[in-house]
């Protein structure tokens, strides 16, 4: 069920690993990053609820969800062949947007299908098993374009008519069909029950179509919310708050801490490739951890295992700031490494304690509504994170990255105040 998520995590792990270099060699300020990012969280608040919802309303040959998955395998291969190919800032942000809505699409209903799939008992354990796959899928693509030099001697360069390193290019290439692949694996590989009358499912359906039904039902279902979502919409909100501004600045602040910001620069590009091997030891450590997770869900509250996973995530983003000069490289890896505790269990804590409580005929759609709390703090920092790192933080990328680490810890704590179902329910 899970497999494909190793290749839809190539694709978010190459994005997020090497965007906002890129924009760098494409000549973008680090004011202006942030709003070039802002495709990302615009994308998946649009896309993901109405794939939710309709994905709710599907069934034909390749069953309710499994259609979704490959139609957004097939677009997102197509835009990270393209993506190093760019020769402009315009030309990366709208091919951003277009992989993150082909994305969206792939990976919003693989959350419902775990949930459709599972009995309440088992579902921590399949959401920690979707875990192990990104983390499996993100350590790959964090490190591809460091391994494609050291061990391959492809080369960096960007002198000789590359405005893309080609160890990059050759990435984004090899995570295409490593995209296309895990999905197909998953599709072809699984299947999923009808629904008990499907004569009666097809009329509904075709009663309740359109784009009215579709606003009605996602404003419905947003007051109706169960309240154990409601309090982890806040957990969420915090949680991803963090995240972005790693996301967002850690790829940069490491180069600074190798001692340059100039794109043009060997420190940069050994800091921004460092950056890159960093966050593969983060998802090197969440595939890992994914397995502890299994067997804490099974006997331990679930809300108790994220928010200590929060806390040591969100020490792991402000240790960053206390670590200098190229020659510390190593305790960076640390650093990202207790993130990875943490990216292990946002990946899954959060979805096996909300399928407990979720009506499962509208499974999609919620899961399609969580993405609210994900993308709209995204929203927010991509808006508002430039000026205030330029005005209050004095342009100091390392400082954005230990803000992070503070919103972690304050996820860490709301945590502890979910409502949740048993798990042996």
């Amino acid at each position: 069920m899970s497999f494909g998520f190793l290749g839809i995590q190539f694709g978010w792990g190459l994005q997020m690993a090497n965007m906002s270099p890129i924009y760098k060699y494409l000549g973008a300020s680090d004011a202006q990053i942030p709003l070039l990012w802002l495709a990302a969280p615009l994308t998946g608040l649009i896309v993901q609820p109405i794939i939710g919802a309709m994905s709710d309303r599907t069934w034909g040959p390749l069953g309710r969800r499994r259609p979704y998955f490959l139609v957004g395998a097939i677009l997102s291969s197509l835009a990270l062949v393209l993506m190093p190919n760019c020769s402009a800032l315009w030309m990366a942000a709208g091919l951003l947007w277009i992989l993150d809505a082909s994305i969206n699409v792939s990976m919003e209903p693989f959350r419902a299908f775990v949930a459709d799939k599972s009995p309440v008992k088992q579902q921590g354990t399949g959401f920690a098993m979707q875990s192990f796959f990104i983390g499996v899928g993100a350590v790959v693509a964090g490190m591809l374009p460091w391994i494609l030099k050291n061990w391959f001697n492809v080369s960096s360069d960007t002198s000789a008519g590359n405005t893309i390193p080609p160890n990059v290019k050759i990435s984004f290439y090899v995570g295409a069909a490593a995209f296309l692949g895990a999905v197909l694996w998953t599709v072809f590989t699984t299947r999923e029950y009808p629904p008990e009358d499907v004569d009666a499912f097809r009329r509904q359906k075709s009663a309740n179509n359109g784009p009215g039904h579709f606003a009605g039902e996602i404003v419905s279902a947003l007051r109706e919310m169960p309240r154990t979502m409601k309090q982890l919409a806040l957990v969420q909100f915090f949680t991803w708050l963090g995240l972005f501004c790693m996301w967002l600045h850690f790829s940069n602040a490491v180069p600074v801490l190798f001692g340059s910001s100039d794109p043009t620069t060997e420190p940069f590009k050994r800091g921004a490739e460092w950056a890159g091997v960093c966050y593969a030891v983060k998802d090197g450590v969440t595939f890992v951890a994914a397995f502890g997770l299994m067997v804490l869900s099974r006997t331990m509250a679930r809300r108790r295992i994220h928010g200590v996973c929060l806390a040591l995530g969100g020490l792991g983003l402000l240790a960053v700031g206390f670590i200098h000069g190229e020659e510390n490289k190593n305790f960076l890896l640390l650093a990202l490494a207790l993130g990875g505790v943490a990216w292990a269990s946002i990946l899954s804590m959060p979805y096996a304690i909300l399928a407990g409580v979720l009506p499962t005929a509208r499974m999609g759609l919620y899961m399609g509504i969580f993405n609210f709390f994900i993308v709209l703090p995204e929203i927010l920092a991509a808006l508002t994170f430039g000026p205030l790192v330029k005005n209050f933080l004095c342009g100091n990328l390392v400082h954005a990255v230990m803000a992070g680490g503070v919103c972690m810890l304050i996820a860490a704590v709301l945590a502890q105040f979910v409502d949740e179902k048993p798990a042996s329910v």
